[in-house]
């Protein structure tokens, strides 16, 4: 299994469906590290095989290096003994023929196993470098992965933000604005004008009220007047400048 191609393979698959399908990078990336850690894992189930397998041959060639030294010892034996009179020659010659045969099997077993053990020694060197550069770059992608989850929230947050402010119509809201000043001014006028009203008629009344001052007949004389005014007909308004001359007359006699 080749990591760094599937490695390529999941960035490259996120980058298309993040362009095709404007899927989360971020559930993408999570994604990818859980792939990588499922391949980490199988990974290191297979360096646990290859290193069983290594032992095993190992404890193979101890067993063959010893079983080629006992066929060794065993012919050595049997010539002794047909040097001694124990076997007869000939028997002797053929025993310990047998046993330098099967102590040849066993040297070649011995040579087959050394190479499968360098082989697997080399193979499983490899593997668990690879395996251990696997997991530094997955703590690494972890990390780097947190940092970006992080700027990738803060990124979306401004963009809503951004995007919100962006809505909002300048121009609108300086026209709603200007309107309500508008209408305030307005209702202030008005109130301004009704005030005015009413103060022209109250200065009327100063002014009337000062001009006759505080005294008791000329006051008498003016309720006397007003209850004559309510008393005539409305109709009979040229009656009203007779009462002024005869009201002045009164004054002035007084």
């Amino acid at each position: 299994m080749n990591i760094v191609t599937r490695l390529f393979k999941i960035i490259q698959s996120s980058a298309h469906a993040i362009l095709s399908k404007f899927e989360d990078p971020v559930k993408l990336t999570e994604q990818g590290i859980r792939d990588l850690k499922k391949d980490f894992d199988e990974s290191m189930k297979n360096v646990a095989s290859v290193k069983a397998i290594a032992i095993g041959v190992k404890k193979d060639i101890d067993v063959k290096t010893q079983v080629a030294k006992d066929y060794q010892q065993k012919a050595i034996i049997i010539l002794k003994k047909a040097q001694n009179g124990e076997l007869d020659a000939a028997e002797a010659d053929r025993l310990a023929g047998e046993a330098l045969k099967k102590q040849k099997e066993a040297l070649a077993e011995l040579e087959r196993l050394k190479a499968d053990d360098q082989k697997y020694s080399a193979n499983l060197a490899e593997m668990e470098k690879k395996v251990l550069q696997l997991k530094e770059q997955i703590k690494k992608w972890e990390s780097e992965y947190a940092s970006l989850k992080a700027r990738a929230a803060v990124a979306k947050s401004t963009k809503k933000i951004n995007k919100q402010l962006a809505a909002i119509d300048s121009e609108s809201t300086t026209a709603m604005l200007e309107d309500m000043k508008a209408k305030i001014s307005e209702e202030e006028n008005l109130a301004d004008a009704y005030g005015q009203i009413a103060q022209s008629e109250t200065n009327i009344d100063d002014e009337i009220n000062a001009a006759i001052g505080m005294d008791p007949d000329v006051q008498l004389s003016l309720e006397q007047l007003k209850q004559q005014l309510l008393e005539a007909p409305k109709d009979n308004t040229e009656a009203i400048p007779d009462d002024l001359e005869k009201l002045k007359k009164e004054l002035d006699g007084q």
